[in-house]
């Protein structure tokens, strides 16, 4: 193996096997611990989601001088990003990394990739416009990953909370959470799909604030599918006169949460008085029970169509109400199969914040941190289309971000440039394998 010319220090504290000492030193080369990135490469390539965000920003440099473009450098942080490098200052030390220039379609042996510094120019470098219209490149890919025009799509929208790192645009206490911070707004479809994240003060948003985003957002899905039905699905923060207001007007079904109030609560006393006797009498089991009733707060324009589920146990008596468009359904039909299934959006949140470290929103302009959630949500777009190439019935297929990572993504290899190939050797113990080779062999199943 190739060593390097430094002579770099042997690790101290190994202590020997079968009475021979450990030497170990950080002198391989052409080594990488990330061989896996050869999916996610072949996966961007499909998806051309840095090509698509390039093309929405105005590149200001002298193009005779430029040695890394606008697709290059937003492909290079997205793949850092789903390999687990979430701190742009990471790129310093990956950027000779011969499986990162493998990726980003370069010889190991060709010169580096752009550096930290390179990277923040490039969050910094969208206006306003720009990122609107990175906005809508997200809405048309989402809409491109069909194979076939869906006659019906549900969008799960809700909020979550980022913490700021001193003084930034935009950023705002929130009681709740006891700190500073950001509080975007992001959606998902029913399959995991992410269309958008916009960055926002960390406070509950007004009905106005919703439907002005809610309009762009809609119109940008309409001019792909004007047939597509919509379904909207959110907790009570999204059910505003407003929000009702606009659905009706644009012919949007709609599931929301509503919160507690006195005038709900009469329509389900008497409800909520016999689930109690009922738990009473089956010690330790919960009993749930629903009604349907219309009605509608002050506010609102008309009555609606609202669900009480009444749920009674040893902790007492727990009540819910949500209020739908839906004619049809029963229920119990309504909250426990369709709007109980916004609790997987809380999932995706968690691989997007978690798993992809979305919540580094740490620059000090609005602007750059909401380039920043633009490039999360393309990595989490490399993750969850890898994903999507798992067997359909297997555990893959449900697995975590950082699970998918560590078994697919994180493999060492050795690469080896030859006259007219270039050779990858992969562990021969590595216990994925097969799944591995599946998935890339249905890397055409892919929509572009």
């Amino acid at each position: 193996m190739l060593a390097s010319v430094a002579n770099t220090p042997i690790l101290p504290g190994l202590s020997p096997v079968a009475g021979k000492s450990i030497e170990a030193r950080f002198d391989g080369e052409m080594l990488s611990s990330d061989g896996g990135l050869l999916a996610l490469r072949e996966v961007e390539k499909r998806l051309g989601i840095a090509a698509q965000l390039a093309a929405c920003i105005d590149d200001p440099r002298t193009p005779e001088r430029v040695q890394h473009g606008l697709d290059e450098i937003i492909r290079f942080r997205m793949l850092m990003i789903a390999a687990g490098y979430e701190d742009g200052n990471d790129a310093d030390r990956l950027r000779n990394d011969p499986m990162f220039k493998l990726a980003m379609e370069r010889l190991p042996e060709a010169g580096d990739l752009c550096s930290q510094a390179t990277i923040s120019r490039t969050e910094n470098l969208p206006g306003p416009r720009a990122l609107l219209r990175m906005g809508l490149a997200m809405v048309e890919h989402y809409c491109a990953s069909f194979r076939t025009i869906p006659n019906r799509v549900v969008l799960d929208i809700d909020d979550t909370f980022d913490a700021a790192h001193g003084a930034q645009q935009l950023c705002l206490f929130n009681a709740h959470h006891d700190e500073y911070g950001f509080q975007p707004i992001v959606v998902f479809d029913g399959d995991g799909r992410m269309l958008a994240a916009v960055l926002r003060p960390a406070c509950r948003p007004k009905g106005s604030q919703i439907v002005k985003w809610l309009r762009r957002l809609i119109d940008a899905i309409r001019s792909h599918w004007p047939r597509t039905a919509i379904m909207l699905r959110g907790d009570s923060h999204y059910c505003t006169p407003e929000v009702l207001r606009f659905c009706r007007a644009r012919r949007l079904d709609y599931i929301f949460g509503v919160a507690p109030t006195t005038t709900l609560r009469k329509h389900v006393i008497a409800l909520e008085a016999s689930t109690t006797a009922r738990a009473q009498q089956a010690p330790g089991e919960k009993i749930r029970r629903f009604k349907e009733f219309n009605d509608g707060a002050a506010s609102w324009d008309r009555v609606e169509r609202i669900i009480a589920r009444v749920e009674a146990g040893p902790m007492g008596v727990d009540t819910r109400f949500i209020v739908t468009s839906l004619k049809a359904g029963s229920p119990r039909t309504l909250y426990q199969e369709i709007y109980c299934a916004r609790g997987q959006a809380e999932n995706h949140i968690k691989a997007w914040k978690t798993h992809l470290a979305a919540d580094r929103t740490s620059c000090s302009r609005a602007s750059a941190n909401q380039m920043r959630l633009f490039l999360h949500i393309g990595a989490y777009w490399l993750m969850w289309s890898l994903r999507s190439l798992m067997p359909r019935r297997s555990r893959w297929r449900g697995i975590q971000f950082d699970t998918l990572r560590l078994r697919l993504i994180k493999l060492a290899v050795r690469l080896e440039t030859l006259k007219r190939s270039i050779r990858l050797h992969l562990p021969r113990s590595m216990p994925d394998q097969a799944i591995l080779g599946y998935a890339l062999a249905r890397l055409p199943r892919l929509v572009i």
